[in-house]
């Protein structure tokens, strides 16, 4: 569905994406996970037509992105990161005014359906900028399914939202998915990666590091984290690929260790020797 071959992308001297390739099948959850200044989001505009790469080609449903960009638009719905909704406007008045540009037919009736799907009808009228950080959310989603897309991009989704509330969202994402769509996320939530995605490819410093499942990439490089303290009071860890191994290790600790499942930040530590949250643009 979705295809990147050999895609680079610098800012003056700053290289944001370096030789990118990877393929995302139809009807799957794709994650690109990484910390801000990985080339997430970069990649989402460079896919979505709103900037260009340095070289390399990308496709999407078989279409050139870089040079059909009219045609993407018609297929493509994005969730940005940050909140570009008319905030004096109504939820209603949002999604007639973007159904219009975009030439929905049947607008009024797939407005209606589509508030109900989101659960969005009983703030059909209100004021954008008097909703939560949430259902300002679900609008920003509603108004970018309103056409119907092909393939929905949604750029760190959740950020800046209370744990609950991300929760409901996730369900909504899966929802999407049922019925047939293609999601990209980029997210530097390890949780969220790992609920919600078929697959997962790991950026840093614009560059694919890893690609597979999230259970494929923690049995990689271990499925098991000994964590412990040492002399000075820094929380240190070892990653195993076997419980008998863990355990071992735990036993020639001092006071204080901790066996856990490994999860994804444990894979990208393992892989690049830094934190994702540690990471700065």
């Amino acid at each position: 569905m979705i295809k990147l071959e050999n895609i680079s992308k610098s800012y003056g001297s700053v290289k944001a994406l370096e030789s990118l390739s990877f393929e995302i099948r139809r009807g799957e959850i794709f994650g690109l996970l990484g910390p801000n200044g990985a080339g997430k989001t970069t990649t989402v505009k460079i896919l979505t037509t709103l900037t260009k790469p340095d070289k390399g080609e990308c496709f999407i449903d078989g279409i050139d992105v870089v040079n059909n960009s009219f045609e993407i638009k018609k297929i493509i719905g994005v969730v940005p990161q940050e909140n570009n909704l008319e905030r004096e406007l109504t939820v209603y008045e949002n999604l007639l005014i973007y159904g219009m540009l975009h030439r929905v037919k049947e607008i009024q009736k797939k407005i209606d359906n589509i508030l109900e799907v989101m659960e969005l009808k009983e703030k059909k009228h209100s004021i954008v900028s008097t909703l939560s950080g949430g259902l300002q959310r679900r609008t920003l989603l509603a108004r970018a399914l309103l056409p119907e897309p092909k393939v929905l991009f949604l750029d760190e989704p959740s950020i800046g939202l209370d744990p609950h509330i991300r929760r409901e969202l996730w369900q909504i994402i899966r929802r999407i998915k049922s019925e047939g769509r293609t999601v990209l996320l980029t997210t530097h939530y390890i949780e969220e990666a790992e609920a919600l995605c078929d697959r997962v490819g790991i950026l840093s410093h614009g560059k694919l590091i890893a690609l597979g499942t999230p259970s494929e990439l923690k049995k990689d490089v271990g499925e098991y984290v000994v964590e412990f303290t040492d002399k000075d009071g820094r929380l240190l860890s070892e990653i195993c690929h076997s419980r008998e191994e863990a355990y071992e290790i735990a036993r020639k600790r001092a006071d204080g260790v901790m066996i856990r499942k490994s999860n994804l930040e444990d894979v990208f530590v393992k892989l690049t020797g830094e934190r994702i949250k540690e990471i700065k643009e």
